[in-house]
C-alpha cells in the first residue's frame, strides 16, 4: 500500500480528506494513549530505541545498524529487537541465517541479524529476556517507540527530512502514529536524515537535542560503467533512485513498489525483460534484495547505504550517554 498524497506536508494547511478523517484520528490517538499506560518491564541491561513517529521508512534500521557496529567495535554483546514486520512468525524468535527468510521474519530482521543476534516478535519484553538469556549485555530496538512492553533508557526519534511529520495528523488522517507532542515527550534526542524540507527543526522543543545525518550509498557497489534499471519497495523509493543518480549512476528506469512489497514471479520476469531490453543491470536496496528468491538474487546488484553524521562525535556521545544512564 502506498501512502496517500494528502498525508504529505501541506505547508501548514490540511486537506479536505484529512479533515474528514480527523474523528478517526482522535480515536486512534486515544487508543494509543491507553496502551502506553501499561507498566513496562525494566531490563537489567541498557535498552536504546531507534523509533519514529510516522508510518513508513525513515531510516531506523540504518541508524540501528550504525549504532550496532559501533557497539560491536567496543566489544559489547549487542542484540537487536524488532517487530519482524512482513514476516509470518507469531512467537518471539531468534533469527537464524540460512534457516529463516524474509517471509518468516521480515526483511529488516535479516539485515540486523547479519551484524548481531536479532530477535523478532511483538512482545519486546519477552524478546529482551530471550536475548539477555543468550548473553546480550545491551539491546537496540529497531522501532518500538509506541510499544509499551519494555522500558527504554534512551529513545532516539528518527525523522526523514524530506517528509518530516507529514501533514501533522494522526492515522488515518495523516502518517503519525501518535501526536508529535506525545512522542517527543518520551524522546531524549532526534536524528534528522536528509535536508529539512518541511522546516521541522524550527518547531522542535528547545531542550530536545536534534542531530543531523545524511545517507551515503556504498561506492564499491555502485555500477558506474553501465546503465541500470533500479527497483525498490521501501518507505520512499525515490530516496534510493535519487541517491543513485546523484552518485553518477545512469538510471534508465526506476520502478517503485510499496514498502515491504512481496515480489511475485510475474513482476520479477517483467523486471528482467525491462533490463534486457535496455541492456541494463538490475539494482535494488539490500532490504529488497533479501526478499528476492535466491536464483533471482544472482541477477541483481544490491546497493546499500551508510549513515554520515554531520558531527562524527555525536553517535559516540549518544552511546556514552545511553550506557551511562544505565550504569553500564
Amino acid at each position: 500500500m502506498h501512502a496517500p498524497h494528502f498525508w504529505e506536508w501541506q505547508g501548514g494547511s490540511r486537506s479536505l480528506p484529512a479533515l474528514l478523517l480527523s474523528p478517526f484520528s482522535w480515536l486512534y490517538a486515544a487508543i494509543g494513549r491507553m496502551r502506553l499506560r501499561r507498566h513496562p518491564w525494566a531490563a537489567p541491561v541498557p535498552v536504546l530505541c531507534c523509533g519514529n513517529l510516522t508510518v513508513g521508512g525513515t531510516g531506523k534500521t540504518t541508524v540501528a545498524l550504525d549504532l550496532g557496529r559501533r557497539l560491536v567495535a567496543r566489544n559489547r554483546r549487542v542484540a537487536f529487537l524488532t517487530r519482524g514486520y512482513g514476516g509470518n512468525l507469531r512467537q518471539v524468535t531468534r533469527v537464524q541465517a540460512g534457516r529463516h527468510t524474509a517471509r518468516d521474519v521480515g526483511d529488516e530482521a535479516l539485515l540486523l541479524a547479519a551484524l548481531a543476534p536479532c530477535y523478532v516478535g511483538a512482545d519486546r519484553a519477552q524478546a529482551a529476556r530471550l536475548a539477555i538469556a543468550d548473553g546480550a549485555d545491551c539491546l537496540i530496538m529497531d522501532d518500538g517507540l509506541q510499544n509499551p512492553g519494555l522500558r527504554r533508557d534512551v529513545s532516539l526519534v528518527v525523522v526523514d527530512g524530506y517528509q518530516g511529520f507529514g501533514n501533522g495528523c494522526v492515522l488515518p488522517a495523516g502518517p503519525l502514529r501518535e501526536p508529535v507532542s506525545s512522542g517527543l515527550s518520551r524522546a531524549q534526542a532526534i536524528l534528522m536524515i536528509g535536508e529539512d524540507r518541511t522546516g521541522l527543526l524550527h518547531g522542535l522543543p528547545p531542550a530536545l537535542p536534534c542531530h543531523c545525518a545524511t545517507l551515503q550509498q556504498d561506492e564499491a557497489a555502485l555500477p558506474l560503467h553501465c546503465p541500470v534499471v533500479a527497483f525498490a519497495g521501501i518507505g520512499r523509493p525515490s530516496k534510493f533512485f535519487d541517491g543513485l543518480r546523484q552518485s553518477g549512476v545512469d538510471v534508465r528506469q526506476a520502478v517503485a513498489f510499496a514498502d515491504h512489497h512481496p515480489y511475485h514471479p510475474a513482476e520479477l520476469a517483467q523486471l528482467l525483460k525491462t533490463a534486457h531490453d535496455m541492456k541494463a543491470r538490475l539494482v535494488t536496496t539490500p532490504k529488497d534484495f533479501v526478499r528476492l528468491p535466491p536464483d533471482f538474487q544472482a541477477r541483481v546488484t544490491p546497493v546499500g547505504v551508510s549513515l554520515r553524521w554531520s558531527d562524527p562525535q555525536v553517535p559516540e556521545r549518544l552511546l556514552e550517554t545511553w550506557l551511562g544512564k544505565s550504569g553500564q
